[in-house]
């Protein structure tokens, strides 16, 4: 109760003057209405008591106070009374994410069966399928970083275009993260809709560390190590580029829970920006209103109504 009477405002408060002229016309409607008024000025009060049918008790509520009640209820309609935000249509959908996949040598090692880089992809499809209806694009880079696939919502051509990826076909060997973060995040920011950096990869070359400490540039980035957590670990230049990138770092599971993490990090990383110049939208509850002054409308079709007083 306390959050509705602190949120409760009016959207247009300035239509709020319409009051103005309506207390007027109120006011002179009840003065031209009142025959009494004028026969007073031409007879003695007394006689005119007299000769008043049911002067004492008057009619507590006459056309003109009725149709003064409809205005302030339309006005008050028209002004946008709300409490309540209203929900983004984006609100459902979750935000973006670029996956930066390393295809290299090191990748076909089977120490995750049958190998880290089809490990990668399993996991890759597993996460796309929780994540159903957020997009997600594709890059893929060891000496050099490629873009595959923009944001997606279509999970099934993402993870075929993944399926497709060996290092046999990579122009180039080597170590290139930094220039495929620094891609990612440039895709995710003149797409204007926020997102995350998702990056799956083993290992990370020694003279990458110093380049993706601006390579991601505000964007948050996850990184999914594709080898045994022992591994992981133990791997101080995976550490240092992890640290580097400011980013989260997820282990692979045999089971699931290395997904349902990445779903949850990925979702509180990338939160849902607000449109350029767009504020806070509330719901507008001026239409109930609409009830009220049907009532008050119905009242004008009784018979005589109008010209009873």
């Amino acid at each position: 109760m306390n959050a509705f009477f602190e949120n409760i405002h009016l959207l247009r408060p300035w239509a709020l003057l319409l009051i103005l002229p309506a207390l007027a016309l109120w006011w002179f409607g009840r003065q031209a209405a009142d025959t009494t008024r004028r026969w007073a000025r031409v007879m003695d009060p007394d006689l005119l008591k007299l000769l008043i049918v049911g002067g004492e008790t008057g009619r507590r509520l006459g056309p003109h106070d009725l149709l003064l009640l409809g205005w302030l209820v339309t006005t008050i309609a028209v002004a946008g009374p709300t409490w309540q935000r209203e929900p983004s249509p984006f609100a459902d959908a979750l935000p973006p994410v670029m996956i930066v996949l390393k295809v290299a040598p090191s990748m076909s090692t089977t120490d995750l069966a049958p190998s880290r880089l089809d490990r990668a992809r399993q996991k890759m499809a597993d996460l796309l399928k929780v994540r159903e209806g957020g997009a997600a694009g594709l890059i893929a880079y060891s000496g050099s970083a490629h873009l595959v696939l923009p944001p997606t919502r279509d999970r099934d051509v993402v993870v075929t275009m993944a399926t497709a990826l060996a290092p046999g076909i990579m122009p180039r060997e080597g170590d290139r993260l930094a220039d495929a973060v620094t891609l990612a995040s440039r895709i995710l920011r003149e797409a204007g809709q926020g997102g995350a950096v998702l990056v799956i990869a083993d290992t990370v070359a020694p003279g990458q560390t110093e380049a993706l400490k601006t390579a991601a540039a505000g964007i948050p980035v996850v990184f999914f190590a594709m080898a045994p957590s022992a591994t992981a670990e133990a791997d101080k230049t995976l550490q240092s580029a992890i640290a580097a990138l400011d980013a989260r770092l997820i282990e692979t599971t045999v089971d699931s829970g290395d997904i349902d993490t990445l779903r949850r990090r990925l979702a509180s990383a990338a939160a849902q920006p607000a449109e350029p110049g767009e504020a806070q939208r509330w719901q507008e509850a001026g239409y109930w209103l609409t009830w009220v002054i049907a009532a008050i409308t119905l009242a004008w079709f009784r018979r005589g109504w109008v010209i009873s007083t």
